[in-house]
Protein backbone atom coordinates (compact mmCIF):
# COMPACT_ATOMS: atom_id res chain seq x y z
CA UNK A 1 0.00 0.00 0.00
CA UNK A 2 1.68 3.10 -1.26
CA UNK A 3 0.50 5.45 1.48
CA UNK A 4 2.35 3.35 4.04
CA UNK A 5 5.67 3.38 2.18
CA UNK A 6 8.70 4.53 4.10
CA UNK A 7 10.03 7.25 1.80
CA UNK A 8 13.44 7.28 3.46
CA UNK A 9 13.77 3.57 2.73
CA UNK A 10 12.95 4.18 -0.93
CA UNK A 11 15.67 6.85 -1.03
CA UNK A 12 18.14 4.50 0.67
CA UNK A 13 17.34 1.81 -1.91
CA UNK A 14 17.68 4.44 -4.62
CA UNK A 15 21.21 5.18 -3.40
CA UNK A 16 22.02 1.48 -3.65
CA UNK A 17 20.74 1.47 -7.23
CA UNK A 18 22.70 4.58 -8.17
CA UNK A 19 25.91 3.10 -6.75
CA UNK A 20 25.18 -0.14 -8.60
CA UNK A 21 24.83 1.75 -11.91
CA UNK A 22 28.17 3.45 -11.22
CA UNK A 23 29.75 0.06 -10.43
CA UNK A 24 28.41 -1.52 -13.61
CA UNK A 25 29.50 1.52 -15.66
CA UNK A 26 33.04 0.86 -14.45
CA UNK A 27 32.60 -2.85 -15.15
CA UNK A 28 31.66 -2.04 -18.74
CA UNK A 29 34.62 0.33 -19.09
CA UNK A 30 36.82 -2.58 -18.07
CA UNK A 31 34.98 -5.11 -20.25
CA UNK A 32 35.43 -2.94 -23.36
CA UNK A 33 39.08 -2.30 -22.42
CA UNK A 34 38.60 1.43 -21.97
CA UNK A 35 40.23 1.16 -18.55
CA UNK A 36 42.55 -1.56 -17.31
CA UNK A 37 41.23 -2.73 -13.94
CA UNK A 38 40.11 -6.02 -12.46
CA UNK A 39 37.08 -5.25 -10.33
CA UNK A 40 37.32 -8.67 -8.67
CA UNK A 41 40.82 -8.01 -7.33
CA UNK A 42 40.63 -4.27 -6.61
CA UNK A 43 40.10 -3.69 -2.88
CA UNK A 44 38.28 -0.45 -3.61
CA UNK A 45 35.78 -2.00 -6.01
CA UNK A 46 35.34 -5.09 -3.83
CA UNK A 47 34.42 -2.83 -0.90
CA UNK A 48 32.23 -0.79 -3.25
CA UNK A 49 30.39 -3.96 -4.34
CA UNK A 50 29.97 -5.25 -0.79
CA UNK A 51 28.55 -1.89 0.28
CA UNK A 52 25.98 -1.98 -2.51
CA UNK A 53 24.94 -5.55 -1.71
CA UNK A 54 24.67 -4.74 2.01
CA UNK A 55 22.45 -1.72 1.28
CA UNK A 56 20.16 -3.77 -0.96
CA UNK A 57 19.83 -6.65 1.50
CA UNK A 58 19.33 -4.46 4.57
CA UNK A 59 16.55 -2.61 2.77
CA UNK A 60 15.10 -5.93 1.62
CA UNK A 61 15.02 -7.29 5.19
CA UNK A 62 13.44 -4.09 6.49
CA UNK A 63 10.79 -4.07 3.75
CA UNK A 64 9.97 -7.75 4.24
CA UNK A 65 9.44 -7.20 7.95
CA UNK A 66 7.31 -4.09 7.48
CA UNK A 67 5.04 -5.85 4.98
CA UNK A 68 4.64 -9.28 6.57
CA UNK A 69 5.40 -9.04 10.31
CA UNK A 70 1.82 -8.68 11.55
CA UNK A 71 0.65 -11.44 9.26
CA UNK A 72 2.00 -12.92 6.07
CA UNK A 73 0.20 -11.37 3.12
CA UNK A 74 0.17 -14.44 0.94
CA UNK A 75 -1.26 -12.74 -2.14
CA UNK A 76 1.45 -10.08 -2.02
CA UNK A 77 4.11 -12.72 -1.35
CA UNK A 78 2.91 -14.85 -4.26
CA UNK A 79 3.14 -11.86 -6.62
CA UNK A 80 6.64 -11.08 -5.33
CA UNK A 81 7.79 -14.67 -5.84
CA UNK A 82 6.42 -14.80 -9.38
CA UNK A 83 8.04 -11.46 -10.34
CA UNK A 84 11.39 -12.39 -8.82
CA UNK A 85 11.29 -15.85 -10.39
CA UNK A 86 10.70 -14.40 -13.85
CA UNK A 87 13.32 -11.70 -13.35
CA UNK A 88 15.87 -14.23 -12.07
CA UNK A 89 15.18 -16.51 -15.02
CA UNK A 90 15.62 -13.57 -17.41
CA UNK A 91 19.01 -12.76 -15.88
CA UNK A 92 20.13 -16.39 -16.08
CA UNK A 93 19.05 -16.78 -19.72
CA UNK A 94 20.50 -13.42 -20.81
CA UNK A 95 23.87 -14.03 -19.15
CA UNK A 96 24.02 -17.58 -20.51
CA UNK A 97 23.66 -16.14 -24.02
CA UNK A 98 26.20 -13.32 -23.53
CA UNK A 99 28.59 -15.08 -21.11
CA UNK A 100 28.19 -18.85 -21.72
CA UNK A 101 31.22 -19.65 -19.54
CA UNK A 102 30.30 -17.31 -16.69
CA UNK A 103 26.50 -17.12 -16.64
CA UNK A 104 24.61 -16.10 -13.51
CA UNK A 105 23.06 -19.07 -11.74
CA UNK A 106 22.55 -17.48 -8.31
CA UNK A 107 22.84 -13.71 -8.45
CA UNK A 108 21.27 -11.10 -6.23
CA UNK A 109 17.73 -11.59 -7.61
CA UNK A 110 17.93 -15.35 -7.06
CA UNK A 111 19.21 -14.66 -3.56
CA UNK A 112 16.44 -12.17 -2.75
CA UNK A 113 13.86 -14.66 -4.04
CA UNK A 114 15.12 -17.42 -1.74
CA UNK A 115 15.68 -15.09 1.23
CA UNK A 116 12.15 -13.71 0.91
CA UNK A 117 10.95 -17.17 1.89
CA UNK A 118 13.69 -18.19 4.33
CA UNK A 119 13.35 -14.99 6.38
CA UNK A 120 9.60 -15.32 7.03
CA UNK A 121 9.90 -17.51 10.18
CA UNK A 122 12.26 -14.93 11.75
CA UNK A 123 10.04 -11.86 11.36
CA UNK A 124 8.40 -12.11 14.80
CA UNK A 125 11.46 -13.53 16.53
CA UNK A 126 14.01 -10.69 16.46
CA UNK A 127 16.30 -12.18 19.12
CA UNK A 128 16.59 -15.45 17.21
CA UNK A 129 17.11 -13.45 14.00
CA UNK A 130 19.86 -11.36 15.62
CA UNK A 131 21.65 -14.37 17.11
CA UNK A 132 21.37 -16.23 13.80
CA UNK A 133 22.75 -13.21 11.92
CA UNK A 134 25.72 -12.94 14.27
CA UNK A 135 26.45 -16.66 14.01
CA UNK A 136 26.21 -16.54 10.21
CA UNK A 137 28.55 -13.55 9.97
CA UNK A 138 31.07 -15.03 12.38
CA UNK A 139 30.88 -18.45 10.73
CA UNK A 140 31.43 -16.93 7.30
CA UNK A 141 34.31 -14.74 8.49
CA UNK A 142 36.07 -17.76 10.00
CA UNK A 143 35.25 -19.92 6.96
CA UNK A 144 33.50 -22.46 9.18
CA UNK A 145 30.15 -21.78 7.51
CA UNK A 146 30.27 -22.11 3.74
CA UNK A 147 28.26 -23.43 0.80
CA UNK A 148 31.33 -24.64 -1.10
CA UNK A 149 30.50 -28.34 -0.51
CA UNK A 150 27.01 -27.75 -1.96
CA UNK A 151 28.50 -26.01 -5.00
CA UNK A 152 31.00 -28.83 -5.51
CA UNK A 153 28.11 -31.29 -5.43
CA UNK A 154 25.81 -29.35 -7.78
CA UNK A 155 28.40 -28.00 -10.22
CA UNK A 156 28.80 -31.13 -12.38
CA UNK A 157 25.10 -31.99 -12.14
CA UNK A 158 23.83 -28.56 -13.23
CA UNK A 159 26.88 -27.74 -15.39
CA UNK A 160 27.53 -24.56 -13.42
CA UNK A 161 30.51 -22.38 -14.41
CA UNK A 162 33.43 -24.07 -12.63
CA UNK A 163 35.52 -21.00 -11.87
CA UNK A 164 33.86 -17.66 -12.54
CA UNK A 165 30.33 -16.26 -12.79
CA UNK A 166 29.26 -12.71 -13.57
CA UNK A 167 27.42 -12.45 -10.25
CA UNK A 168 27.03 -14.75 -7.29
CA UNK A 169 25.58 -14.00 -3.85
CA UNK A 170 26.27 -16.76 -1.34
CA UNK A 171 23.65 -17.57 1.29
CA UNK A 172 26.40 -17.17 3.88
CA UNK A 173 27.16 -14.46 4.92
CA UNK A 174 24.51 -12.45 3.06
CA UNK A 175 21.44 -14.02 4.66
CA UNK A 176 22.80 -12.66 7.94
CA UNK A 177 22.50 -9.13 6.50
CA UNK A 178 18.86 -9.77 5.56
CA UNK A 179 18.15 -10.94 9.11
CA UNK A 180 19.76 -7.76 10.49
CA UNK A 181 17.32 -5.80 8.33
CA UNK A 182 14.36 -7.62 9.89
CA UNK A 183 15.71 -6.85 13.37
CA UNK A 184 16.09 -3.16 12.49
CA UNK A 185 12.46 -3.03 11.35
CA UNK A 186 11.11 -5.00 14.34
CA UNK A 187 12.63 -2.60 16.85
CA UNK A 188 11.64 0.40 14.69
CA UNK A 189 15.24 1.59 14.37
CA UNK A 190 14.47 2.41 10.74
CA UNK A 191 12.08 5.14 11.87
CA UNK A 192 14.91 7.06 13.50
CA UNK A 193 17.20 6.53 10.53
CA UNK A 194 14.87 7.28 7.64
CA UNK A 195 13.22 10.32 9.19
CA UNK A 196 16.57 12.11 9.32
CA UNK A 197 16.78 15.27 7.23
CA UNK A 198 19.25 13.64 4.83
CA UNK A 199 16.29 11.60 3.55
CA UNK A 200 14.10 14.65 3.04
CA UNK A 201 12.25 14.82 -0.29
CA UNK A 202 12.91 18.57 -0.42
CA UNK A 203 16.07 17.67 -2.29
CA UNK A 204 15.70 17.13 -6.07
CA UNK A 205 18.32 14.37 -5.82
CA UNK A 206 16.31 12.58 -3.12
CA UNK A 207 13.13 12.85 -5.18
CA UNK A 208 14.98 11.19 -8.04
CA UNK A 209 16.39 8.52 -5.70
CA UNK A 210 12.91 7.92 -4.28
CA UNK A 211 11.66 7.26 -7.80
CA UNK A 212 14.53 4.84 -8.38
CA UNK A 213 13.88 3.07 -5.08
CA UNK A 214 10.19 2.64 -5.89
CA UNK A 215 11.01 1.05 -9.26
CA UNK A 216 14.09 -0.88 -8.18
CA UNK A 217 13.39 -4.20 -9.92
CA UNK A 218 12.66 -2.57 -13.29
CA UNK A 219 15.75 -0.34 -13.09
CA UNK A 220 17.90 -3.29 -12.01
CA UNK A 221 16.81 -5.30 -15.03
CA UNK A 222 17.24 -2.60 -17.68
CA UNK A 223 20.24 -0.55 -16.58
CA UNK A 224 23.01 -2.96 -17.54
CA UNK A 225 21.56 -3.94 -20.94
CA UNK A 226 21.26 -0.20 -21.72
CA UNK A 227 24.85 0.48 -20.66
CA UNK A 228 26.15 -2.58 -22.48
CA UNK A 229 24.25 -1.72 -25.67
CA UNK A 230 25.46 1.91 -25.52
CA UNK A 231 29.11 0.87 -25.24
CA UNK A 232 28.75 -1.80 -27.91
CA UNK A 233 27.03 0.62 -30.30
CA UNK A 234 29.68 3.26 -29.73
CA UNK A 235 32.49 0.89 -30.72
CA UNK A 236 30.56 -0.43 -33.71
CA UNK A 237 29.53 2.88 -35.21
CA UNK A 238 31.88 5.57 -33.88
CA UNK A 239 35.31 3.95 -33.74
Amino acid sequence: MKKHRVIGLDIFRGWALLLMVIYHFNYDLSYFNIIQINLNSSNFFLLFRYTIISMFLLSMGISLSLVHRKSILWKKLKKRIILLSLASLAVTVATYIVFPNAWVYFGILHFILLSSILALPFLNHPKIALISAILILIGSATDSLTVHPLFNFLQPILHLPPVHTQDVIAIFPWFGVVLLGTVIAYYKVHQKIFTHKIFSTNSPLNRFLKFMGQHSLFIYLIHQPILFFAFDSYFKFFT
